[in-house]
């Protein structure tokens, strides 16, 4: 285990090196413990926060986290279990947010984080809105370039997401993407973010385990 946390922490090193060239800010923590240590003094109590749909955000416990915080909550699953029409108001009103968690599909070895949105709603406030994106992600989402988190995530990450939640799409049969336009089809929109047109927006937390799809 020790030789994977030395391993993981020279990767995470040289992907942050690359964020920071794009103006997105890095660190790395080798377990959630540790990360939550630094999040309980990094955001302002009473601060605006929200959430894109992310299996990392709850099996890493930051859902938890928000939920039981001294924060002003925009909570999508109390918005979904309400309406259709309260969730897709949440969406818009999560551009307000002070903080935005998410997780992303795919990050690259040159720094660049690689998403594929049914809805768009996730992606779109990853680039424009909230005063602050927090990506967590696990190591397994380390990929080399884009043409291997393309491949993830059409592959492997969108087909399991698929079967989470019921979707019908033809890779929930075949497991793998198939250009479908079905009505279920998650794969609506592909972003790439390569840099942050405002210094420290986005601010990628590594976590030296494996989280997510």
């Amino acid at each position: 285990m020790e030789v994977k946390n030395v391993y993981n922490a020279i990767i995470a090193e040289k992907i942050i090196c690359n964020f920071e060239q794009g103006g997105i800010e890095g660190r790395y923590f080798d377990t959630t413990k540790s990360m939550f240590t630094f999040l309980k003094d990094f955001i302002p109590k009473g601060s605006l926060v929200s959430w894109g749909g992310s299996i990392t955000l709850g099996e890493t416990g930051i859902l938890e986290f928000l939920r039981k915080g001294n924060f002003k909550v925009l909570d999508r699953e109390v918005a979904a279990a309400e309406s259709q029409e309260k969730l897709m108001q949440l969406y818009v009103d999560a551009f307000a947010s002070d903080y935005y968690f998410t997780s992303t599909n795919a990050i690259t070895m040159d720094g660049k984080l690689v998403n594929i949105d049914g809805r768009g709603n996730r992606v779109a406030a990853m680039s424009f809105g909230p005063k602050n994106v927090i990506v967590v992600a696990g190591m397994n989402k380390i990929v080399a370039n884009e043409q291997e988190a393309i491949s993830r995530i059409r592959n492997y990450a969108a087909p399991l997401n698929a079967i989470r939640l019921s979707k019908k799409a033809s890779c929930v049969s075949s497991g793998r993407c198939d250009d479908c336009f079905e009505s279920g089809c998650i794969c609506s929109f592909t972003v790439i973010t390569r840099r942050s047109p405002i210094k420290g927006r986005i601010k990628v937390f590594l976590i030296g385990e494996n989280f997510g799809y």
